[in-house]
């Protein structure tokens, strides 16, 4: 199991507090939070892989990163700890209270989700990034991450923020991607029994009050607190505000001690000092009754889970929307077995049968099905250099009348495909 890159601040013999990055960002983003929390709590910031010059050892599921941020605090000798984590460290602190509820003491979710957006959003986003590289995703986290204003009064820390972005692995990018398209455990909040502030800017476009509201809706034991005059990055935009949270949402939990933690100190610059801080304004959210967890389709449900990650969400929403008494079978045998039972065999990786159904719509002349499937290769990892290169081979073996047909589509879906969505 792969450790995290790690660094500790404050006392030795006190309570560890777990502080989790969003993605795109190092543990410097925390960094105006920590002479407040050092004074009382062993601080503990992690960066995901290939952010900030961690190991580039991609992960592209929540919960396989919050198993390596446990390795990491295993090797530390941490066993129980308050955890605050932000967008996709958010993600990560849920799945720990999920899954492992006897090591969280204590939970903050800073601009979380149950859901992040869909998970066609994020898979685009990982096609962008594989065509084009991380420029794409650092030109637009300031207007994504801050408020105008922000932005406008503090060119060092967008600069500051867009360079994270840049020094981030794309691979390790794509891989948390990945992970948050997967992630959805709106059906299980009920079952996190730890004390919980979910705190949110209230200016955020990403992941703002109405998803606030939502895990606060369906965690028992949760508070709801508004920060004026931030966006995605509050702790950066407004760190008085949120550490005045913080420092009150974990005074309020107690935690075994921890002796001896070893601490690893970077080189790395301060983020440059901010505005003075607004007043944080918090509510109670009233408690709402457990959701229900519905039962699974038994051999259908993994037929339908590889479809939607190979094709999409819209498009087979669209497809089975559509089935009425006489396409519905027809619908529910391409789920089963061509998804359930071909796509999930294990003798071949979804990038290979990608390139093999590629082959064989440019044979058949399916263009309808070729423009689909170039989508999902593309999702499946393929560059576009790589399905150019497919085209060309197939030229050889289907008849050049067949590639140049093929060859429209494809360009016309990689276009579309390949450039970034405001």
């Amino acid at each position: 199991m792969n450790s995290l890159q790690y660094r500790c601040d404050g006392p030795e013999d006190a309570p560890v507090v777990v502080l989790g990055p969003s993605l795109g960002t190092t543990w410097h983003m925390w960094d105006r939070q920590i002479a407040d929390l050092a004074r009382d709590w062993r601080i503990l910031r992690y960066d995901l892989p290939g952010h900030g010059g961690a190991p580039a050892h991609p992960a592209d599921a929540v919960g396989e990163l919050a198993d390596r941020l446990l390795a990491t605090l295993d090797g530390l000798g941490i066993q129980r700890f308050g955890y605050a984590g932000c967008s996709i460290g958010g993600a990560i602190g849920i799945d720990l209270a999920l899954r492992h509820p006897h090591r969280v003491a204590s939970l903050a979710l800073v601009a979380a989700s149950p859901r992040f957006g869909t998970a066609d959003e994020f898979r685009q986003r990982g096609v962008v990034v594989r065509t084009n590289g991380l420029e794409p995703m650092a030109r637009s986290a300031p207007e994504n991450w801050f408020t105008g204003g922000f932005a406008a009064a503090q060119p060092a820390i967008v600069e500051w923020a867009v360079q994270m972005v840049r020094t981030t692995d794309p691979g390790c990018y794509i891989a948390a991607c990945e992970a948050l398209a997967a992630f959805d455990v709106r059906a299980e909040l009920g079952r996190i029994g730890v004390p919980t502030l979910v705190l949110v800017g209230s200016e955020d476009q990403v992941t703002g009050p109405a998803e606030a509201r939502t895990l606060v809706a369906g965690i028992p034991d949760a508070r709801l607190a508004l920060v004026p005059g931030a966006s995605h990055l509050a702790p950066v935009e407004q760190p008085a505000a949120v550490t005045d949270l913080l420092v009150a949402h974990f005074a309020g939990s107690p935690q075994d001690t921890l002796s001896a933690i070893p601490v690893q100190q970077t080189a790395a610059a301060p983020v440059p000092a901010v505005s003075a801080p607004v007043v944080p304004v918090a509510e109670i959210a009233p408690a709402a009754p457990e959701p229900e967890v519905s039962g699974r389709p038994d051999p259908y449900e993994p037929g339908m889970k590889v479809r939607r990650e190979v094709l999409g969400d819209a498009y087979v929403d669209a497809a089975t929307a559509g089935a009425d008494g006489f396409t519905a079978d027809f619908q529910d045998l391409v789920t089963r077995y061509v998804w359930g039972e071909v796509w999930n065999r294990e003798g071949l990786d979804r990038r290979t049968r990608s390139v093999i159904t590629l082959t064989a719509l440019v044979s058949g002349g399916q263009l309808d099905e070729l423009a689909v499937h170039t989508r999902a290769a593309l999702r499946n990892g393929l560059t576009p250099a790589e399905i150019k290169e497919i085209l060309i081979h197939t030229a050889v073996y289907c008849g050049v009348p067949a590639a140049n047909s093929a060859f429209a589509v494809v360009h016309a879906v990689i276009q579309e495909e390949t450039t970034p969505r405001p």
